[in-house]
């Protein structure tokens, strides 16, 4: 089983003095604050009234990636300017409650959710792949699927647990930085499809 050191936020920069201050929130407890969001309303339509196995609604975890180099991040790869990505100890997913996903949560597709203790089950092979282009398109699907897997933790990641963040240049960090961010700041321009 690969070794988890770190999972991942995308966050727009704008909304990092919250985080700092609140953590990363749960959809349903961000609603209740002004917040910029990455978000995909048509991911988040199916999202909302979605239930994980056992547990909570979806939008009652805060959700984490275990990387955040996918299909998302790509999708917004023309905000990356605006954008961070949060790097939160990998500590949290011992917490309880927490549930593990083998793919996007709120995808369309079958997707199986894990424990602490089942998490040798996942396909990390895929979850960490550098590239999910696939001459296939079914495989390509499933290779996209799985690089989205997501951590979800019941309500909200604390504060004290992000201890850094990557950006793609240093427009992104000067403004990471200004926000009194204090954090590790560390600029990854090919993590942002550079």
């Amino acid at each position: 089983m690969r070794k988890i050191t770190e999972f991942h936020c995308i966050m727009p920069i704008a909304n990092v003095p919250s985080v700092m201050l609140h953590g990363i929130l749960c959809n349903e407890e961000a609603a209740k604050l002004e917040h910029e969001s990455v978000a995909m309303e048509e991911v988040q339509a199916v999202r909302h009234d979605k239930e994980v196995p056992g547990g909570l609604l979806l939008h009652q975890y805060a959700n984490l990636y275990f990387h955040a180099r996918n299909p998302m991040l790509y999708k917004r790869r023309a905000d990356r300017d605006a954008l961070c990505v949060l790097r939160v100890d990998s500590r949290i997913g011992r917490s309880a409650g927490v549930v593990f996903t083998d793919g996007n949560a709120g995808s369309r597709r079958y997707q199986r959710f894990f424990g602490y203790s089942e998490i040798k089950q996942l396909p990390f092979e895929e979850i960490y792949c550098t590239d999910w282009n696939h001459p296939d398109p079914r495989e390509k699907s499933r290779l996209k699927f799985h690089k989205c897997a997501e951590i979800l933790v019941p309500g909200r990641v604390p504060p004290e647990m992000i201890y850094g963040a990557l950006v793609a240049n240093e427009s992104a960090k000067y403004s990471l930085a200004g926000l009194g961010f204090s954090g590790e700041i560390t600029i990854d321009s090919p993590f942002f499809f550079l």
